[in-house]
């Protein structure tokens, strides 16, 4: 017999099971159960990625410390920073188990290149910074998003089921060619941070 679940973020609260033909809870896993059970309980756990991998640029945030010019003069003034960017997936389980084993291998054999579970980027940024202002440095790193459909098959029935479905998984990571946007910003110190800053 064959049971399918779809994972559908409508909540807050998290991602909701919608199962045809319906069930009471006690009659079906959840996707935390089941994804646990892959390659860990199962005859097999296969995942069947759907569509290209999409690229996109992540929000900027203020990485490094705020930069102070305290002189009369203009200056050029650097910025030394590390952003770390780590993967997340759309039903909030650690990818270090065997699911995202499962989904790492068959990334790179559909896609042709790694799936990074995490980056790091460091760099010195130059900023010229006007007398009386303070300057901040952003990053946003380039990110990868792949999704598709986890089919598990058991040995003995699992909650009266040899085949279920995990629809819709998505998964986000640093991209590997990492192209990501930094800039900067320059502004009007306010009086506390002269005083804080200027002494």
């Amino acid at each position: 017999m064959m049971k399918r679940i779809a994972v559908s973020c409508v909540s807050a609260i998290g991602a909701a099971l919608l199962l045809a033909p319906p069930a009471t809870a006690a009659d079906e896993p959840t996707v935390r159960e089941l994804l646990e059970k892959c390659d860990n309980g199962t005859d097999s756990c296969v995942f069947h990625p759907e569509g290209e991998v999409e690229y996109y640029q992540n929000s900027s945030e203020a990485v490094g410390s705020p930069v102070f010019n305290c002189t009369d003069k203009e200056q050029m003034m650097n910025v030394a920073w590390s952003d770390s960017t780590a993967e997340s997936n759309s039903v909030g389980l650690s990818m270090s188990t065997s699911f995202g084993e499962v989904f790492k291998v068959t990334f790179k054999a559909t896609y042709g290149h790694e799936w990074r579970s995490e980056h790091t980027e460091s760099q010195t940024t130059f900023i010229t910074v006007r007398p009386g202002e303070v300057g901040q440095v952003y990053h946003g790193p380039k990110m990868q998003k792949a999704k598709g459909t986890y089919e598990l098959h058991f040995e003995d029935k699992f909650y009266d089921h040899y085949i279920w479905y995990v629809n819709d998984f998505e998964a986000s990571g640093p991209a590997d060619d990492q192209g990501g946007t930094v800039t900067q910003s320059t502004r009007a110190m306010t009086e506390e941070e002269k005083q804080a800053n200027c002494g």
